[in-house]
C-alpha cells in the first residue's frame, strides 16, 4: 500500500515456499528473500524475533516475527500509528506514509491517528461495513464477480489479477463510497497508478493521488447538495449533525477506505486463487464441498479454507507502521521512544509456536486466529467486505471455470514490490472456453 522507497522491494517471483530454513543470519530484502520470505522469517522468530534492520530506503525499523509479540504489538497503546511520533528528520518521515498524501492533506485517515480521534472516525465510518449492510451488498458483490467473468470465458485465458481480482474491489468499494458509475473507472485507473509502485512513471502516484484528493473534494460538495444512501453521504451527514468532522477528514477517509479497500481484497483473490493452484488436492476438497453446499455458507469449507488462504500467504505481509510513543520491551528488546516498528504479520502467521504444520495449507483448520487483518483497535474495518468478495470470487471461479489452471511456470511470475503487502503483478491462466451468464449485458453497466 505504499510506494515510497522505504516499502519497496525487488518483484518477487512466485514459489512453493519449499526452501528450508536458512542456517545463518539470512539477507534480508535481497532477490532470494523477495522470492520466499518464509524461511528468512522462520529463522528471525527462532533467533531474532524483534530484529532492528535497516530497510532498502535507510530508514531502520523494528521486526516483530513471533505470534505472541505481534499479537501484543498491535495492542499495545504506545505503538503510536501518528508519524509524527518518528523520531528521525522530517525527510526520513516522509518515506513511511503514503506517497502524496501529505501533499494531498490526506494524513487524517484511521491508518495514521489514535484515539480519541481513531475511535470518533471509525464509528462513523463502522455502519457501513456491519454483517447486515454486507450482507445487503452480496447480490452486488455476485454481479460483479458474473460480469467480470464473463468478459474473458469465451477466450479461454485471461490475467486474472486484472481481469478480476483488481476491479472487483475497485468497483465494490465505489458503489459502497457513492462514486458515480461513470467515474468509477477514473478511480480504476488511479488506484492501478497506486498499486503498480516502479512500474509506472516516475511521480505517477502521487500524482493519481493528487487526482483523487480533487476528485473526492468536488464530490463531497456534490453530495452535501444531493445526499444519497452512500459511505460519503453518510459521513456528511455525520460531521452536520455533530460529528465534528471537516472536510479533510472526510477525504481523507474516503481516500483511504478506497486505498486500503481494494489492494487487500486484490492480493487477497490473487494470492488465493494461486495458492490453490498450487494445491491441487485442496482445491478438489473445496471443489467437492461448493458442489455439496451451493450457497456460501460461513460454516462451510469456503469459510475455513478463506481464513486458512488469508493465514498462509495473506495480502498483507506487514502490518503499516507503529512509533513508540516512550521506551518499552518487546520480545525481549529493549524499543527506543520514537523508533519504527513493523509488525510482520506474514511471520507470525506461519509461527509454529502457535499454529499446528504451520507451512502446510490445510482448508479445514479450525484453530485459526490468524493476524491477516490486524488485532486490536486497528483491525481491518473493511475485512467483513474483503471476506464477501473473496468468497465470491473464489467459488466463482470454481465452479464456472472447473478446469482453471496456470498459463506460465510458476517461477515465471512476478509479484509486486513493497513491505506492506504481498500479490502477484499477475496470474496468466487457461481453461476451456465458457458461455456467458445468462443475466450478463455488458461489462458497460458494471
Amino acid at each position: 500500500m505504499n510506494d515510497s522507497p522505504d516499502t519497496r522491494a525487488p518483484e518477487r517471483s512466485a514459489c512453493p515456499h519449499s526452501a528450508t530454513i536458512p542456517d545463518s543470519a539470512p539477507e534480508l530484502f535481497t532477490w532470494e528473500f523477495a522470492s520466499d520470505p518464509y524461511p528468512a522469517y522462520a529463522w528471525l522468530r527462532e533467533h531474532r524475533p524483534v530484529h532492528r534492520t535497516a530497510l532498502p530506503s535507510g530508514v531502520e525499523a523494528w521486526l516483530v516475527t513471533r505470534y505472541g509479540d505481534a499479537r501484543q504489538a498491535l495492542a499495545d497503546a504506545r505503538l503510536s500509528k501518528n508519524p509524527a511520533h518518528h523520531a528521525e528528520s522530517p525527510h526520513a518521515k516522509g518515506k513511511t506514509g503514503i506517497p502524496g498524501e501529505r501533499k494531498a492533506e490526506l494524513m487524517t485517515h484511521l491508518l495514521n491517528i489514535d484515539p480519541p480521534d481513531h475511535t470518533r472516525l471509525r464509528r462513523l465510518v463502522s455502519k457501513a461495513f456491519t454483517p447486515r449492510r454486507v450482507a445487503e451488498f452480496a447480490p452486488r458483490v455476485q454481479e460483479l464477480t458474473d460480469r467480470l467473468i464473463d468478459g474473458f470465458i469465451e477466450e479461454g485465458k485471461a490475467d486474472l489479477i486484472h481481469d478480476l481480482a483488481f476491479p472487483l474491489p475497485i468497483y465494490a468499494i465505489c458503489d459502497l463510497l457513492g462514486v458515480p458509475r461513470e467515474d468509477q473507472d477514473d478511480f480504476r485507473d488511479w488506484a492501478g497508478m497506486m498499486i503498480r509502485h516502479g512500474g509506472g512513471p516516475r511521480g505517477g502516484v502521487a500524482r493519481s493521488v493528487k487526482k483523487m484528493r480533487g476528485y473526492l473534494a468536488e464530490l463531497i460538495h456534490r453530495k452535501r447538495e444531493n445526499p444519497g444512501d452512500d459511505l460519503i453521504s453518510g459521513l456528511i451527514r455525520a460531521s452536520d449533525h455533530g460529528e465534528h468532522l471537516t472536510e479533510n477528514e472526510a477525504a481523507a477517509m474516503a481516500f483511504i477506505l478506497l486505498f486500503a479497500g481494494f489492494e487487500t481484497t486484490v492480493n487477497l483473490i490473487g494470492n488465493g486463487t494461486y495458492a490453490l493452484l498450487r494445491h491441487p488436492e485442496q482445491r478438489a476438497r473445496l471443489e467437492a464441498s461448493l458442489a455439496a453446499s451451493p450457497d456460501l455458507e460461513e460454516g462451510d469449507l469456503l469459510a475455513t479454507g478463506l481464513e486458512e488462504l488469508l493465514r498462509f500467504d495473506g495480502p498483507v505481509e506487514m502490518a503499516t507502521w507503529r512509533y513508540a510513543t516512550e521506551p518499552l520491551t518487546l520480545g525481549g528488546q529493549e524499543i527506543a521512544a520514537g523508533d519504527p516498528v513493523l509488525v510482520v504479520l506474514a511471520a507470525a502467521d506461519r509461527d509454529p509456536e502457535r499454529f499446528t504444520d504451520p507451512d502446510t495449507l490445510d482448508l479445514a483448520r479450525s484453530d485459526n486466529q490468524h493476524l491477516g487483518y490486524g488485532h486490536g483497535i486497528h483491525y481491518c474495518l473493511g475485512a467483513p467486505l474483503a471476506r464477501l468478495e473473496g468468497r465470491t470470487a473464489l467459488a466463482t471461479l470454481l465452479r464456472r471455470l472447473p478446469d482453471l489452471r496456470l498459463a506460465e511456470e510458476p517461477a515465471d511470475l512476478r509479484w509486486r514490490g513493497g513491505l506492506i503487502m504481498r500479490g502477484l503483478r499477475t496470474l496468466p491462466v487457461a481453461f476451456e472456453p465458457g458461455n456467458r451468464s445468462e443475466e450478463s449485458d455488458t461489462l458497460s453497466t458494471l
